[in-house]
């Protein structure tokens, strides 16, 4: 079922001057980064990496990387609700992709022992969140998780995973350092996120510039989403499907807060600029088409969220075709021997 949520904003712009972020102390610092760019052989190369990797290290420097918090702070609180559903203990955790460890926030040490962060970029991992678990930091790949395997009891990843050039390798990888029973907790944006703003791109630059580049980077779908924790080797499998609507001032205030999240555009077919006119034709096709009574303007992220288990001989399994000893027909007699029976009485 679809559920939605909606978050209001409370707009400050941060000072003139810009202060880095104190450094966390009391965290392991390891590296296991592969080199950046690098993909594997027949994967689709659409993002620039190092770019992306730029981009997440320039949000973490800035003055208040608390005030573009908002998404990923929901994101991992509900990603940390799915994980204390699951009636079980976990030594050893992992988080793909964590920034600055937004899930972790959420969990306690009496559920996780002892929590691997993971990410590309290393002003991220320095500047993380506090948290009661003792946390080791590791610079890191998605794709390239230096872990053996059978590792850890769980995995998490939110937020990260969409802007992998082979994703389907990266939940292969996610799948390899899992031990047996253990579990993948993931959240990744989905293919209807900012709608509102690539359609106002699309048709103010086709109206200025006689055609349009995209703007917005491309999302995976619901139904290959599935199909890919399959082929990675994961059973038991729940995707579910989440909104959360965010309103802004205007167009760009949002554009502003992408670029503090860090999830500026890096694609490699990515336009370099667009005309001030193109812009601001595009904020006022926005603000016609989408605004709110109060005068906001609406942004819509979708999340898909991910649940897979690496497969133990202890899980509950399908029983084999043609063992039912019941027909479906014979359990439709017995609903109306059962209501003759209270009608009886």
């Amino acid at each position: 079922m679809l559920r939605q949520a909606r978050l209001w904003r409370l707009w400050r712009r941060p000072p003139a001057a810009r202060v880095l972020a104190a450094n966390l102390g009391g965290r392991e610092v390891a590296s296991g980064v592969f080199p950046l760019g690098n993909t594997s052989p027949g994967a689709l190369n659409i993002f620039d990496r190092n770019l992306k990797r730029k981009q997440k290290n320039w949000a973490a420097q800035q003055p208040e990387p608390m005030k573009f918090d908002y998404l990923r702070e929901e994101v991992g609180n509900r990603i940390a609700d799915r994980i204390y559903d699951i009636s079980r203990d976990f030594t050893l955790a992992l988080d793909v992709g964590c920034g600055r460890g937004y899930i972790a926030q959420h969990l306690n040490k009496e559920t996780v022992g002892k929590f691997f962060q993971t990410d590309i970029a290393e002003n991220a991992l320095k500047n993380s969140l506090e948290t009661e678990i003792p946390t080791v930091s590791v610079l890191a790949d998605e794709e390239f998780l230096p872990f053996r395997e059978n590792t850890f009891d769980l995995v998490v990843s939110s937020l990260s995973l969409h802007w992998v050039n082979d994703l389907p390798r990266a939940l292969e990888q996610i799948h390899y350092v899992l031990k047996p029973n253990g579990v993948f907790v993931g959240a990744m944006f989905g293919g209807d996120t900012l709608y509102e703003l690539r359609c106002s791109l699309q048709l103010a630059e086709t109206e200025r510039e006689g055609g349009f580049s995209p703007h917005i980077s491309p999302f995976t779908a619901v139904n290959d989403l599935g199909h890919l924790l399959g082929r990675a080797g994961f059973n038991t499998l729940t995707v579910d499907t989440d909104e959360i609507q965010v309103n802004y001032p205007g167009m760009f205030e949002l554009m502003e807060d992408l670029q503090g999240m860090g999830e500026s555009n890096c694609s490699w077919n990515r336009k370099a600029l667009l005309h001030r006119e193109t812009m601001l034709a595009a904020a006022a096709v926005y603000r016609e088409m989408y605004r709110n009574e109060d005068g906001s303007v609406p942004a819509t992220y979708q999340i898909y969220y991910m649940i897979g288990w690496k497969y133990h001989d202890s899980q509950a399994r399908p029983a084999e075709r043609g063992s039912a000893t019941v027909s479906f027909g014979e359990l439709g007699k017995l609903n109306n021997l059962m209501s003759q029976t209270e009608k009886s009485q």
